[in-house]
Protein backbone atom coordinates (compact mmCIF):
# COMPACT_ATOMS: atom_id res chain seq x y z
CA UNK A 1 0.00 0.00 0.00
CA UNK A 2 1.76 2.90 -1.35
CA UNK A 3 0.62 6.77 0.41
CA UNK A 4 1.64 8.70 -2.66
CA UNK A 5 -0.88 10.89 -3.67
CA UNK A 6 -2.03 11.27 -6.74
CA UNK A 7 -5.03 13.66 -9.07
CA UNK A 8 -7.74 12.41 -10.34
CA UNK A 9 -11.40 12.91 -11.32
CA UNK A 10 -14.31 11.08 -10.99
CA UNK A 11 -17.52 11.21 -12.82
CA UNK A 12 -20.33 9.55 -11.60
CA UNK A 13 -24.01 9.14 -13.68
CA UNK A 14 -26.92 9.60 -11.12
CA UNK A 15 -29.55 8.24 -12.96
CA UNK A 16 -32.61 9.52 -11.50
CA UNK A 17 -31.09 12.23 -9.13
CA UNK A 18 -34.28 12.85 -6.90
CA UNK A 19 -34.13 9.28 -5.93
CA UNK A 20 -30.24 9.07 -5.36
CA UNK A 21 -28.77 12.39 -4.57
CA UNK A 22 -28.65 12.06 -0.76
CA UNK A 23 -26.99 8.62 -1.50
CA UNK A 24 -24.08 10.52 -3.03
CA UNK A 25 -24.09 13.69 -1.49
CA UNK A 26 -23.70 11.07 1.97
CA UNK A 27 -20.98 9.46 0.49
CA UNK A 28 -18.91 12.51 -0.94
CA UNK A 29 -19.53 14.15 2.34
CA UNK A 30 -18.01 11.20 4.13
CA UNK A 31 -14.55 11.37 1.73
CA UNK A 32 -14.85 15.19 1.71
CA UNK A 33 -10.74 15.31 2.71
CA UNK A 34 -10.37 14.09 -0.82
CA UNK A 35 -12.49 16.29 -2.80
CA UNK A 36 -10.55 19.62 -4.19
CA UNK A 37 -14.00 20.73 -6.55
CA UNK A 38 -16.80 19.40 -8.08
CA UNK A 39 -19.60 20.27 -10.72
CA UNK A 40 -22.38 19.05 -11.69
CA UNK A 41 -25.00 19.20 -14.74
CA UNK A 42 -28.70 17.77 -15.65
CA UNK A 43 -28.50 15.78 -18.56
CA UNK A 44 -31.64 17.46 -19.76
CA UNK A 45 -31.60 20.76 -19.24
CA UNK A 46 -34.88 21.02 -19.25
CA UNK A 47 -36.10 17.59 -17.32
CA UNK A 48 -37.83 17.85 -13.72
CA UNK A 49 -38.73 14.04 -12.83
CA UNK A 50 -36.59 11.07 -12.88
CA UNK A 51 -33.67 13.52 -14.41
CA UNK A 52 -30.45 12.04 -14.76
CA UNK A 53 -27.42 14.45 -13.36
CA UNK A 54 -23.90 13.99 -14.34
CA UNK A 55 -20.96 15.03 -11.38
CA UNK A 56 -17.07 15.22 -12.05
CA UNK A 57 -15.45 15.32 -8.94
CA UNK A 58 -11.51 16.09 -8.98
CA UNK A 59 -9.46 14.39 -5.87
CA UNK A 60 -6.40 14.41 -4.77
CA UNK A 61 -5.75 10.97 -1.93
CA UNK A 62 -3.60 7.65 -2.15
CA UNK A 63 -5.08 5.18 -5.43
CA UNK A 64 -6.68 3.06 -2.72
CA UNK A 65 -8.22 6.17 -1.13
CA UNK A 66 -9.38 7.17 -4.89
CA UNK A 67 -10.30 3.42 -6.04
CA UNK A 68 -12.39 2.99 -2.76
CA UNK A 69 -14.49 6.69 -3.03
CA UNK A 70 -14.97 5.10 -6.48
CA UNK A 71 -15.94 1.61 -5.70
CA UNK A 72 -18.76 3.08 -3.11
CA UNK A 73 -20.24 5.24 -5.58
CA UNK A 74 -20.39 2.67 -8.30
CA UNK A 75 -21.60 -0.03 -5.81
CA UNK A 76 -25.02 2.41 -4.94
CA UNK A 77 -28.06 1.71 -6.99
CA UNK A 78 -28.33 3.99 -9.91
CA UNK A 79 -24.98 5.16 -9.81
CA UNK A 80 -21.93 4.72 -12.55
CA UNK A 81 -18.77 6.35 -10.85
CA UNK A 82 -15.37 5.91 -12.92
CA UNK A 83 -12.38 7.53 -11.89
CA UNK A 84 -9.13 7.99 -14.35
CA UNK A 85 -5.90 8.46 -12.07
CA UNK A 86 -3.90 11.30 -13.61
CA UNK A 87 -0.55 11.31 -12.12
CA UNK A 88 1.82 8.07 -11.59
Amino acid sequence: MSNKKHLATITILVKDRQAHANDVQRILTEHGHLVMARIGVNVRRSCVENCAGLITVAVEGTADEINDLTKKLDGLYGIVAKNNIMTE
